[in-house]
């Protein structure tokens, strides 16, 4: 798959102005947002952080590009209490704080941008990404760069080599993340997703894959 096209999903202007509209949407009328793709995949991913005996309530999780915050709101509704999310975004990170206090949970929020080396943001146990290699990929100046160093930064904020990174994508098939990754982590668990049947082939709309540190 050629993922090298630029796409203004790729840039910080499209994401403020449509955070912008949603904010006023919330606002106006209690819409939390779009989802962008695959709305089940967040639920997928959290019952099966729910099914992980090595994850308790108060396991630290990061969620990268965490947009509206709703996967956070749902490890929160479980009874998650370390939960951070950033978005590169500031109107994303206002909507997600609305709806956070709105529902009286205790979510941290922050401007982050993962393409940059973040020392500020702490290390995580889980580090959750829906979307965000996806949109860095879409990048219109240097993504192939951009997505190197977002994997350097994913790498320094897992805690330790137990650490997860769960990412889920609709650009990348599970082999392409793989062989993006492999120089820093290795597959640790496939969640399943989806499939398709087309032209006698078997494929995926999305994949969502558990990674460890290298």
């Amino acid at each position: 798959m050629d993922n090298e096209h630029g796409s203004e999903l790729g840039t910080q202007e499209y994401w403020e102005s449509s955070y912008n509209r949603e904010i006023r949407n919330y606002k106006s009328h209690g819409d939390v947002g779009e989802i962008w793709f695959d709305e089940d995949s967040q639920q997928r991913v959290i019952d099966w952080l729910l099914k992980q005996e090595e994850i308790c309530k108060q396991t630290t999780v990061l969620d990268v590009g965490c947009g509206n915050g709703m996967f956070l709101v749902g490890l929160a509704n479980e009874g998650f209490s370390q939960l951070t999310g950033v978005d590169y975004s500031p109107k994303a990170v206002e909507l997600a704080q609305n709806i956070a206090q709105d529902n009286n949970l205790s979510i941290t929020y922050k401007v982050a941008d993962l393409t940059q080396l973040q020392n500020e943001l702490g290390t995580f146990d889980v580090v959750h990404d829906k979307g965000t290699f996806d949109a860095i990929s879409l990048c219109p100046d240097n993504p192939k760069e951009k997505r190197a160093l977002y994997l350097t930064t994913v790498e320094k904020l897992l805690r330790t080599a137990d650490s997860l990174f769960i990412i889920t994508s609709c650009n990348w098939t599970e082999e392409e993340l793989a062989t993006n990754f492999g120089e820093k982590f290795v597959r640790h668990h496939t969640i399943p997703t989806p499939t398709f049947k087309f032209g006698g082939k078997v494929g995926n709309v999305v994949t969502s894959v558990v990674f460890k540190k290298l």
